[in-house]
């Protein structure tokens, strides 16, 4: 996984949808590094749109979305969903901050949140739910293992630790 002070892998793409691309179902190819430009980002990975913890995870983002707005910070939510998911997940809950699709699994992999996982004693590989707080091209902040509920709070706050 990578660690609090690993650059930033910017040559790597994804699509990114914003919430003006949900009617039109598209999105546009980007690179990290231009997510990443001139802002902090909140770059957080998650396994599936529309799952229940992966949707708590999401409305308290979006409930918080001024907060980080107010602080210039962006949000950006990551899986490997395909841009018809993340437009009906956006939708369905008015998410007000972009998602970026990581079909090929290359972001997650760079990252080193595609693990294998076990449940029910099966075992398969997926996305550990992992926020990476970016500043200056670089990682200044990791929070493994993400529990969803507060997770927005639990970032702000950092944020404001950050600044004093």
């Amino acid at each position: 996984m990578l660690s609090e002070g690993s650059k930033l892998p910017t040559k790597l793409k994804g699509i990114l949808v914003t919430p003006e691309d949900v009617s039109a179902k598209h999105g546009k190819k980007v690179s990290l590094g231009e997510l990443a430009q001139k802002n902090t980002l909140v770059l957080y990975f998650y396994p599936k749109d529309d799952t229940p913890g992966c949707t708590t995870e999401a409305l308290g983002f979006r409930d918080k979305y001024s907060e980080f707005e107010k602080r210039g910070v962006k949000i950006i939510g990551v899986s490997r969903d395909g841009v018809e998911s993340h437009c009906k997940f956006m939708s369905k809950h008015s998410l007000n901050f972009p998602l970026l699709v990581d079909e090929s699994g290359e972001i997650c992999e760079a990252f080193g949140v595609w693990v294998e996982k076990k449940m029910y004693g099966k075992t398969y590989m997926g996305i550990e739910r992992t926020t990476f707080i970016v500043d200056g091209g670089k990682i200044v902040k990791v929070f493994p293992k993400v529990k969803v509920k507060n997770h927005a709070e639990e970032i702000l706050e950092y944020l404001d630790s950050r600044e004093k």
